[in-house]
């Protein structure tokens, strides 16, 4: 399993890629859609349109991974109700998100009561 802790931010673009791109590809994303560096200590996540399938990409010091996962039967709980294209996302978020729960689900509302 990919070692989430070790990154200092994560980031998710959340428009859907065209995965038949590849790491170049993606770094032009990172670079001229995020208007973020991909050689920092990142991770940046990647969904495709059919939501079953995640591109995660990072540099390591030496070059750049390309992590892959595919849902057999589910779909990622991708945000695409949120409006900004780059999303900053922390890690327990990430990790929820990466097990199939849905992080940007919004908890049930505080009430407050005067009296009973």
């Amino acid at each position: 399993m990919l070692a989430i802790d070790q990154f200092s931010k994560i980031y998710l673009y959340r428009p859907f890629a065209d995965f038949r791109k590849g790491i170049d590809g993606l770094c032009g994303i990172i670079q001229e859609q995020m208007n973020l560096n991909p050689f920092e200590k990142y991770l940046f996540v990647f969904c495709s349109s059919s939501r079953s399938k995640l591109k995660i990409i990072y540099w390591d010091d030496s070059g750049f991974v390309l992590w892959y996962k595919r849902l057999e039967k589910e779909k990622f709980q991708w945000p695409s109700h949120l409006e900004e294209d780059c999303l900053y996302v922390e890690t327990e978020k990430i990790k929820s998100f990466l097990i199939g729960l849905d992080p940007w689900q919004e908890p049930h509302k505080k009430l407050k009561y005067s009296r009973t």
